[in-house]
């Protein structure tokens, strides 16, 4: 039951984000607006402990949740023959980058902390 509450706050955080930035008109995604409304939310005990109830049962079948996307792979295998290569270098590249900016990112807040 605990679960269940938790999975009704993820998803009432992420459709009061995407009311919101539709009300708005905000340049970013709903998801994102509701991922910090629940960062606020979190704040409350209730909320944090059935939040953390339905984050273990969606931890625990994680692995289910890879099979769309394995199925999906397995039915564009032609684009992924066609386009394979320059996916892999896309994936590489924003990888490292993302890696950079978040090592720059942490060094900057290292340095103003100390």
């Amino acid at each position: 039951m605990q679960a269940l509450r938790g999975l009704a706050w993820l998803l009432l955080a992420q459709s009061a984000g995407e009311a919101l930035v539709r009300l708005a008109g905000a340049p970013l995604p709903g998801p994102v607006l509701g991922l910090l409304l629940m960062l606020v939310a979190l704040r409350w005990e209730a909320v944090r402990r059935s939040v953390g109830a339905a984050a273990d049962v969606l931890l625990a079948h994680l692995s289910l949740l890879f099979v769309p996307v394995g199925v999906g792979v397995m039915t564009h295998a032609g684009l992924l023959t066609q386009y394979g290569a320059r996916m892999l270098l896309v994936i590489v590249i924003s990888t490292w980058v993302g890696m950079a900016v978040t090592a720059l990112v942490l060094r900057a807040l290292l340095r103003t902390r100390a």
